[in-house]
């Protein structure tokens, strides 16, 4: 197989057993182009659809390599989260791999974009907004040391999601200039943040639209957009649970899973 056959049916059949790897299968992608063709074959791999992307900053670190301000993957419909008022959603992880839990907004697109349209902004993508929620993303990877091998690696397994929390509305968003936020684990404060809605959350929006466009396939209504962590990335471990507090918004919960093996596993 190829290099991206490869390293994409090791990482889809770790997930599937719901088990770790104790090193990256093969060479982790030295560019872009090589990162994200693993993560087409890992999606196709994958039997489920996918509903959303999370987006990530790249470090700047990295920006020489990796000459993008932000990275995609992919969210699937399974592990898209919409939990009941007071509940705590159950997302899953990886036993000895990486597990951590981002305040983030979410939001779901208004309609299909443009085939072709790669020139979206902050400010112009807000058409497609349909409503922004508060919410959660679950990052979780068989590999523990995914995020220290670089973007390269993350994008290449799935950008390190498995799961995206969908919280309450932010109704008046439109009104807003910024949100802030704070992450308790088991109780405790594990951080604090505030994102302006202009450009965060919505450049976050514009990057995505721009990017799946020009991989031919761009997004569609109903997409479960998570734009990026506000408080920080707080590692967690099984068994433990998070709540997320949004000023003057409301707040979610997630109890953390270990990943089961898909049937037929």
């Amino acid at each position: 197989m190829s290099q991206p056959q490869d390293i994409s049916a090791q990482f889809t059949a770790a997930r599937a057993a719901g088990r770790a790897l104790s090193a990256y299968p093969g060479l982790p992608p030295a560019t872009l182009a090589e990162a994200y063709a693993v993560q087409a074959a890992a999606i196709a791999r994958w039997p489920d659809a996918v509903a959303g992307w999370k987006v990530a900053r790249v470090n700047p670190a990295f920006a020489a390599q990796f000459p993008e301000e932000r990275l995609i993957g992919p969210a699937f419909a399974a592990n898209i989260h919409r939990p009941a008022a007071g509940d705590a959603a159950a997302c899953p992880v990886f036993e000895g791999g990486f597990a951590a839990v981002e305040a983030e907004i979410v939001i779901v697109v208004a309609a299909d974009a443009p085939a072709g349209k790669c020139d979206w902004a902050a400010d112009t993508a807000a058409a497609l907004v349909a409503a922004m929620h508060i919410g959660v993303e679950v990052a979780s990877s068989p590999l523990a040391t995914l995020n220290d091998l670089g973007p390269g690696a993350v994008i290449s397994d799935f950008g390190n999601n498995w799961g995206v929390v969908v919280g309450p509305e932010i109704a008046d968003w439109r009104e807003r200039e910024s949100i802030a936020a704070e992450t308790f684990i088991d109780g405790q404060s594990a951080g604090t943040g505030r994102v302006a809605l202009l450009p965060g959350p919505l450049g976050a929006l514009a990057f995505t639209l721009n990017k799946r466009a020009q991989q031919g396939a761009p997004l569609r209504a109903g997409d479960v957009i998570s734009t990026g962590m506000i408080t920080g990335v707080h590692d967690v471990r099984i068994g433990q649970q998070s709540r997320h507090v949004f000023e003057g918004v409301g707040e979610l919960r997630v109890r953390v899973t270990r990943a089961a093996a898909r049937p037929g596993n």
